[in-house]
């Protein structure tokens, strides 16, 4: 444990979505709270990204409008950034990486999306955080959209690597994702064609479709069936779930539909806006700024 962290258990009835740092956010929380962490960071671009600190006071003449229509005043706390290139990367996702191995219970996992570019290095970073053994897969989440290059093969995948607390009691139901159909259903029989197959470690699945439903207009949104299937599989029903760059919250509705709470936050005021409009019809959801004590004392925004 860090001297002079105040750990505190996560308690709530559907779900909580805090605006602010994920790391401070981490660390307020208890040691082994957690049953499933799926994080989805920004990827080494090669620029530069910034990260704005800040806070949101209640004014009713403020630049923002919140949840219930609120309105209020956002207060910059201050700038960090880094090159998002190899080493200044790993650096920042180091100190995330080792609280939310704290936070897993013992019988949890830690899905970690990434691309081709830094899985690798990525990959060498949690060997060392979690041990090797805990290792458990490489996930391909394979899509056919977008330009492609004539300079090389079109890199058409993200990497998903899986690790889990203790390779010996974590949970893991396959049945409880969809089954896919067979390539050659003839080569099977009828029986078990009409069944289906368990997914493999390579999941076919379209990225959001441009003009569906499901489109929040978040730029990195990822696809609501790809987080079924982890919500689903690795954490228990009723158990609590956490997505430390939430986005869209696209994790919080995978846990929503399979009976999950769930812990969203980012740093971002957009993505709390677009999850407050995607979660409105949702009751018992908290919405809270985070400080030493609100993202679990209720504090609402």
């Amino acid at each position: 444990m860090q001297a002079g962290r105040q750990d505190q258990v996560l308690e709530v009835a559907s779900g909580r979505v805090v605006l602010g740092d994920n790391l401070d956010a981490a660390r307020t929380l208890s040691d082994a709270s957690i049953d499933l962490i799926y994080v989805d960071p920004p990827f080494n671009t090669g620029q530069r990204q910034r990260l704005r600190r800040i806070k949101t006071v209640r004014d009713e003449g403020g630049d923002r409008v919140g949840f219930q229509g609120r309105r209020y005043r956002t207060v910059e706390l201050g700038q960090a950034g880094y090159d998002d290139v190899h080493d200044d990367y790993l650096q920042f996702l180091e100190p995330r990486l080792v609280e939310f191995r704290r936070l897993l219970k013992a019988s949890g996992s830690l899905y970690f999306h990434i691309d081709y570019r830094e899985v690798h290095y990525c990959k060498v970073l949690l060997d060392r955080i979690f041990g090797r053994a805990c290792f458990l897969n490489e996930l391909i989440w394979a899509y056919d959209y977008g330009a492609r290059t004539k300079r090389k093969w079109p890199p058409k995948h993200d990497n998903i690597l899986v690790y889990v607390k203790d390779p010996d009691r974590y949970y893991f139901d396959p049945d409880a994702a969809e089954r896919i159909p067979y390539l050659a259903p003839s080569l099977v029989g009828p029986e078990k064609a009409a069944r289906g197959k368990r997914l493999t470690d390579t999941w076919w699945h379209t990225i959001v479709p441009t003009n569906g439903k499901e489109r929040t207009g978040y730029p990195t949104q990822k696809p609501l069936g790809i987080l079924r299937r982890i919500v689903g599989a690795s954490s228990p029903p009723g158990g609590l779930v956490a997505d430390f760059f939430a986005g869209s919250g696209t994790t919080g509705a995978a846990c929503h539909e399979l009976g999950r709470r769930f812990l969203l936050v980012d740093d971002n005021p957009e993505a709390l806006d677009v999850m407050a409009r995607r979660f409105a019809t949702i009751p018992a959801i908290e919405y809270a700024t985070h400080t030493p004590t609100s993202i679990l004392d209720g504090s609402a925004t």
